[in-house]
């Protein structure tokens, strides 16, 4: 069998991952995983805890920590704990009075230390598996596995005890999306059942830590409203309900009408809409909202947060990260400490103090002189960028690029670049062909900076002469039927489109034979490999498709695009594959003969 390749396409709503699980490093230094958990550090003497209460009644709550209300205006926490006292004094400056970790442990005081000490609270998470989508954690059987739920039955008490009477927790917060994760593992009246038996471990956890902590109130974060009814029916020691939703957050509150909820609820992620909710652009790439969309992203999430009065008790909005890679420029207000858009959105929206802020450049326009859908590996590219400066700074540009849709890479390269004047940028295309995103960091010079992206198509450069294989008939020594993305035939190497491949059985050798109607010349042949390369093979030509002549032989193959400069003649060309650089078969998306 062909290898399955990994979707690029963005999430189906179905089976989406948060960004929280797309950022490269960890988000917080506390996450809980079996395997992992840590001995308790001695006691520590500290102040007394704040009382935190879910008071009022029906559709007239409110939050109060001792005695007094209290709306969540927060951030979820994307630095080390270690890193706190660097970035605590900057989130309480935004108008912040609560961040959002999605695990508690050893190493969480630091960060609860010095959130006390800026006046922040901390929404202190437990995590439990699976989590939100594939990658996020193990599959647990909530029916059968009592060892896992009585380790953490036995293990996040031991946490609250610790943490109970310290100033900086603001409430605790068993789970992140594994009622949708569950999906993940399960399907059919075994997901019902499972999804019962996970929202009933939840209260059974929270009924824990109530006995532990009668001062602080516990809630369940899950990514989607459809989770509520099974809170709702299994989980009633919960003392509010607690969703992640990005740009339909504004939907939030029609669904707890209608869905007769008698507690209320906290948003603990939300902003722009993310990856799996926006539509493709003409590279298959799910288009990025603009710097300015994601501001007001923000803007309308906290607006239909607070107008939900009485029964949204405030947010945690995603994300106060650091991280300068593929999900990290997404959704962080602060990608490498570089401020954007997005991070003075919230600062106004929470109350912070704005006058005298310098603010970044505004990106208003990105885009590739030609066609984005056939840019040449590794020749000259002009991008087109329109960016003022709201305060007159003077702005330099930065051009980076990520194989994400390639590879799965969520790194940042950058390409060298030559200002050419008049908002235009020189790079050089990378040599890699497939589909690539590009982003240009305009920058301020004042800690600021205004990012915008787009996807290019990198096709193998062009050949001299005429593709003499193109269209003509084909055969291969196998083929993959069903696989994947397959069927993968011999047909789809010669068909002229870069996005469509032949493929072959893990096996060698394998081969595949053009057919060009007559005896012909030709001086170049052009190899596009999938990820599936030929580490050796030899390139042969015949008159009658048994005699072979061999014209070009590779041992060091690497991938990629193979131009080959050769010398031959006959009616069949074919690519010979003696051993195969990994261990999956032979895949080509073109296969181009030049004469």
């Amino acid at each position: 069998m062909s290898r399955p390749r990994t979707p690029t396409s963005r999430l189906t709503p179905t089976s989406r991952l948060t960004p929280a699980r797309r950022l490269t490093a960890p988000l917080t230094a506390g996450l809980l995983t079996l395997g992992a958990l840590t001995a308790l550090p001695a006691a520590q003497a500290h102040a007394a805890g704040s009382v935190v209460k879910v008071t009022g009644g029906q559709g007239d709550w409110q939050l109060t920590v001792d005695g007094s209300p209290y709306t969540v205006k927060g951030l979820t926490w994307g630095p080390s704990p270690a890193d706190a006292d660097r970035y605590l004094p900057d989130l309480a400056s935004m108008g912040v009075n609560t961040i959002r970790t999605w695990g508690t442990d050893a190493s969480s005081r630091p960060l609860l230390d010095s959130a006390a000490a800026h006046g922040v609270k901390v929404i202190a998470g437990f995590w439990l598996q699976p989590g939100g989508g594939p990658g996020s954690g193990g599959c647990v059987n909530y029916l059968t596995d009592t060892a896992y739920k009585d380790q953490m039955l036995a293990e996040f008490p031991r946490w609250v005890q610790e943490y109970k009477d310290h100033p900086g927790v603001l409430m605790w917060n068993v789970g992140n999306e594994s009622v949708l994760g569950l999906q993940n593992c399960y399907g059919g009246d075994e997901l019902e059942r499972q999804r019962d038996a996970y929202t009933t471990f939840v209260n059974d956890v929270a009924k824990k830590i109530h006995a532990v902590d009668p001062n602080h109130p516990v809630t369940s974060t899950d990514a989607w409203v459809g989770a509520w009814p099974y809170y709702q029916k299994n989980a009633p020691d919960l003392d509010l309900y607690a969703v992640n939703s990005y740009d339909a957050v504004c939907d939030v509150r029609s669904a707890w009408e209608q869905g007769g909820y008698t507690k209320p609820y906290i948003v603990t992620e939300s902003g722009p809409a993310g990856e799996w909710e926006v539509p493709d652009d003409a590279n298959g790439v799910p288009e990025e909202p603009t710097d300015r969309a994601k501001a007001q992203g923000y803007t309308d999430a906290w607006n239909c947060v607070t107008g939900h009065r009485g029964v949204a008790l405030g947010a945690t909005l995603f994300h106060y990260g650091t991280e300068y890679d593929f999900g990290g420029i997404w959704f962080n207000l602060l990608p490498a400490g570089q401020k954007r858009l997005s991070y003075y959105a919230v600062k106004r929206a929470y109350g912070g103090d704005t006058s005298h802020d310098n603010t970044p450049p505004v990106v208003s326009g990105f885009g590739v002189e030609g066609d984005a859908g056939k840019v040449q590996a590794g020749k000259d590219l002009v991008l087109t960028v329109r960016a003022t400066d709201p305060d007159g700074d003077p702005i330099a540009y930065e051009v980076l690029a990520n194989s994400n849709y390639i590879d799965q890479s969520k790194q940042l390269t950058p390409l060298p670049v030559t200002d050419l004047g008049g908002g235009r940028l020189k790079v050089t295309a990378p040599e890699r062909p497939g589909v690539w995103k590009l982003y240009v960091k305009a920058t301020d010079g004042r800690g600021n900076v205004g990012v915008e992206t787009l996807s290019a198509r990198v096709v193998p450069p062009a050949v001299d002469g005429t593709n003499v294989a193109l269209g003509k008939p084909v055969t291969a020594s196998s083929f993959q039927p069903s696989y994947g993305d397959c069927p993968c035939t011999a047909a789809n190497a010669v068909d002229g489109n870069p996005v469509t491949r032949w493929a072959s059985d893990w096996s060698d050798p394998q081969w595949l034979q053009v057919d060009l109607g007559t005896r012909t010349g030709f001086r170049h042949v052009q190899l596009y490999w999938e990820s599936s390369y030929a580490k050796a093979y030899t390139v042969q030509t015949s008159d009658d498709g048994q005699n072979w002549r061999t014209v070009s032989a590779v041992t060091d193959g690497n991938g990629g695009v193979d131009t080959l400069d050769v010398s031959g003649t006959g009616r069949y060309v074919r690519v010979n594959g003696t051993a195969r650089g990994t261990g999956y078969g032979y895949s080509l998306y073109e296969f181009g003969v030049y004469a």
